[in-house]
């Protein structure tokens, strides 16, 4: 183990002002075992310090102030919850309080009448004197007096506050770690990037993350880490997708017999460029005897399923067999339905596996996958069980993959012995360029951004609960037309902390305003049986009934070309995301639709912002961009996973040129040394080796 790794491997409490004690309390608190944990607990914001506020210079719109002054004298004030300790601060041009509800005692032991402090906090103003409350309090020194500091603040947890182990603690140990360490910090970029892109050393950058000397050596500070973070992020991904090529053999599909009698005979309709494209880039993959792992990218109604049927139809052709798993029931149904018309006519066999298939058909389904008569088989999660084998599984295609974990795309792989089944995965949940680039690194990408020809974009409007009969009006007309609408909301039952309209108050209110014989409504939500969801369904796809109302259950699911509104009511309550799912439930045929977006008066900024986009634009990729920088990455679409959750200071929202010129970094680097065996890339081949012994990890990716 090298001299490095020793040092960055002791404990913590080994550290001056650390003990046995504080030690307890970062290991249990923060994760924080070793003097490497320490060192990469990077302070989410500086403080500055730089300047001091004398008492006369006070205002109720400065964030902070620091002010240098006396403590006079203090007591105890109010009783119950209203108790504080309340000092008198003075300098030479004012008075003002310091006021504490928490650790009374504690300050009141530690105070100093008479004694010169630094008070440091937000200035408030009442009944003609400013206070600060719970001020941060330095004792006045020689070296502090001057100011000159920007000052880190770390995320703490609530026992730590009290007991009082604050920001400044964590700051002291800090400075105590980067004295001792910096003969130990090695650079872990090879010289030719830090020449390119101007990054400072890695051990300054790590002084200068907790302790810089001025706002610029901050920022670069943070610019040299994000780069190596995400550098070391993409490195991993594309070495896996480098390695996964050599190492994993595909099933050769070069016969295009039936594909072509497709392609002549039975394809509805002419491809877009994008679907061509796609389909190019898929047999391209399946020609080479190497592995596919391919992420299918494609706003909703851009038509992935026909990319998939042409997929399985290169399987087919050439011997083999197809899979395609959906995270529910109504969409595997759908993709079924939708597919079998296309098997049907090709003579090709086609069955549906979930978990309400009878055990005789699934008995009878078992042996047909065993025996090599079936085809395509369509399911859900229940496709994984081990008793599902197959002849020769030749492709599995993943709808909506991110409802589905590694486990379980590794299960599948698992049901052909011989050579793994090339893997597409699909997903309708437009993802951010710099997002997928750190989630699916590892995977080849294709992006279906056309929309099929003849398809109007869906347009959206917003209009306040005030405009409700206006908007009702507008219903009557289309219904008159012959369409049918789609009414969500937010919520099954009334909620006494909620405010908003709830499905059943709804549905009594639009039973009023579309009053039975003229009109037929359905009702759909989540706690219904499966049969009678699929009952109300199969009506509003035969037309039966004209108005939907509904909860999200029709966010992902069936696929109504005769449905042309759609109707959000209390929009303010769903993310980008989820408003541009449902609005892609429409929109589906070849009339005008159309969505409309219902909300009160009373809009956050962020609110305000995600509507406007939706009015804005049909663009799933622009809205994705919007929702990735309103919410952040882990919150978006259900993708909170390791590859997220591991980046300690870049963000996906704002790094996005860092992330660009890391990634092709690491792909140039791996094209040129794939080993990593050339002299200048010795730093990157150290830390990776590192990295597998379980060193100090310094990107934070594992």
């Amino acid at each position: 183990m090298t001299e490095r790794a020793t040092f960055f491997d002791t404990k913590i409490e080994f550290l001056k002002g650390v003990g046995p004690q504080r030690a307890a309390t970062l290991n249990k608190e923060l994760n924080i075992f070793t003097y490497g944990d320490l060192i990469q607990y990077y302070p989410f914001r500086h403080e500055d310090r730089t300047k001091f506020h004398t008492i006369a210079e006070l205002s109720e719109l400065l964030p902070a102030a620091q002010v240098r002054g006396r403590l006079r004298d203090w007591s105890i004030l109010g009783e119950g919850p209203k108790r504080r300790l309340v000092a008198t601060f003075t300098d030479h041009t004012g008075t003002m309080d310091l006021v504490w509800f928490h650790g009374i005692s504690y300050y009141e032991k530690s105070l100093r009448p008479g004694g010169e402090y630094i008070a440091y906090g937000k200035p408030l103003y009442f009944s003609g004197t400013y206070s600060i409350t719970h001020p941060e309090l330095d004792v006045l020194t020689p070296e502090n007096e001057q100011g000159g500091m920007l000052v880190p603040v770390y995320n703490l947890t609530e026992k730590m506050r009290r007991t009082h182990f604050e920001s400044k603690a964590i700051a002291k140990v800090m400075r105590q770690l980067l004295d001792i360490a910096r003969p130990y910090i090695h650079e872990t970029l090879p010289d030719a990037l830090i020449q390119k892109f101007r990054l400072i050393p890695k051990a300054a950058a790590l002084e200068y993350i907790h302790l810089p000397p001025s706002p610029a050596w901050l920022h670069q500070a943070q610019r040299r880490l994000k780069f190596e973070e995400l550098f070391y992020n993409q490195l991993r991904l594309i070495k896996n997708k480098l390695l996964h090529k050599v190492e994993y053999p595909g099933q050769v599909f070069r016969s295009t017999t039936l594909l072509n009698r497709f392609y002549q005979d039975h394809l509805p309709f002419d491809l877009t460029g994008a679907q061509k494209r796609v389909v190019k880039e898929i047999y391209a993959d399946v020609t080479t005897g190497k592995h596919m792992n391919r992420l299918l990218q494609g706003d909703v109604g851009s038509g992935k399923t026909i990319v998939a049927f042409i997929t399985m139809l290169m399987a087919i052709d050439n011997g083999a067999q197809a899979c395609i798993m959906a995270p529910t029931e109504i969409l595997a149904e759908q993709h079924y339905q939708g597919l079998k018309v296309f098997a049907d006519a090709l003579g090709i066999h086609i069955d549906i596996l979930t978990g309400s298939t009878n055990n005789k058909r699934r008995k009878v389904i078992h042996e047909e996958l065993e025996n090599g008569k079936l085809n395509i088989i369509v399911g859900t999660h229940a496709l994984l069980e081990d008793k599902v084998q197959f002849q020769n599984l030749g492709l599995c295609i993943i709808d909506e993959q991110h409802r589905f974990g590694v486990a379980q795309r590794a299960k599948m792989w698992a049901k052909n012995t011989d050579i793994p089944p090339h893997i597409l995965v699909m997903t309708a949940t437009p993802i951010p360029r710099t997002l997928a680039m750190t989630l699916y690194g590892n995977l080849d990408l294709s992006i279906i951004d056309e929309l099929p020809a003849g398809r109007k974009p869906i347009k959206t409007v917003h209009r306040y609960d005030t405009h409700r009969s206006e908007v009702f009006g507008f219903m009557r007309q289309q219904i008159e037309l012959g369409r049918q609408i789609y009414v969500v909301y937010p919520l099954i039952e009334e909620s006494e902390k909620l405010d908003f309209k709830d499905l059943m108050d709804g549905y009594e209110s639009m039973s009023r305003a579309f009053p039975l014989p003229k009109y037929k409504l359905g009702i759909l939500h989540g706690r219904m049986l499966p049969y009678e969801k699929d009952d109300e369904m199969t009506r509003f796809k035969k037309g039966e009934t004209q108005i939907m109302v509904a909860t999200t259950v029709i966010e992902v699911g069936v696929n109504v070309p005769n449905a042309s509104v759609m109707v959000i009511e209390s929009a303010e309550r769903f993310g980008l995301a989820q408003l541009h799912q449902l609005r892609g439930r429409v929109g589906r045929g070849a009339e005008q639709s159309y969505c409309v977006l219902m909300t009160g008066y009373k809009l956050s900024k962020e609110t305000r912002i995600r509507i406007e986009t939706m009015v804005k634009t049909n663009n799933g990729f622009e809205i994705a961009d919007v929702d990735l920088q309103l919410r952040g990455p882990g919150d978006l679409s259900g993708t909170q996973q390791s590859g997220i959750a591991d980046l300690h200071i870049a963000d996906l929202a704002k790094d996005g040129a860092i992330l660009t010129a890391a990634r092709e970094s690491a792909q140039a680097i791996l094209e040129e040394d794939p080993d990593l065996i050339l002299p200048q890339n010795a730093p990157i081949r150290h830390q990776v080796e590192a990295q597998r012994q379980g060193e100090t990890n310094w990107s934070r990716i594992s």
